[in-house]
């Protein structure tokens, strides 16, 4: 679809796209969220660090872990209820562009994925959706989403 048909849409259903700082907010709520649930599940290891080199390589056996839970997490909210945690204490949801419904269990699952893989890339495809006039991330154009208000 492009940007025209798109915008047609969402003016003939009256959605709104969510604003940058909604999103953003959200990004924070849930990264917190998930880093205290990590600190917890790992708080006999993490108590006993007592030098940075420690706490590196606590952080460095985790990783892949902490790269599911967020994986996990991801796919299993915005596939069950079209938004995580955050974005739900946002009032912002996520659709699927063809649908304009909660995405697919793939979709999701896509959208966590390369949400991943912007994370990696020192935040770039976040930073794309800044500029984006539909604020499509990499992640939300991967997986044909948009990101809306409540």
């Amino acid at each position: 679809m492009t940007k025209e048909e798109i915008e047609n849409l969402l003016h003939r259903e009256n959605l709104q796209l969510a604003s940058v700082s909604k999103r953003a907010t959200a990004f924070f709520l849930d990264e917190l969220l998930l880093s205290l649930l990590l600190i917890v599940a790992i708080w006999d290891s993490f108590s006993q660090i007592t030098t940075s080199l420690e706490a590196i390589e606590l952080v460095q056996r985790f990783t892949m872990e902490y790269i599911a839970l967020k994986i996990i997490y991801q796919t299993f909210f915005v596939f069950q209820y079209g938004a995580t945690l955050g974005k739900i204490a946002m009032k912002i949801r996520i659709i699927e562009i063809k649908t304009l419904s909660n995405p697919s269990i793939l979709s999701s699952f896509n959208r966590a994925v390369f949400r991943i893989v912007s994370e990696m890339f020192m935040y770039l495809g976040f930073l794309w959706g800044i500029f984006d006039p539909l604020k499509r991330t990499w992640h939300d154009l991967t997986a044909k989403t948009l990101v809306i208000e409540n």
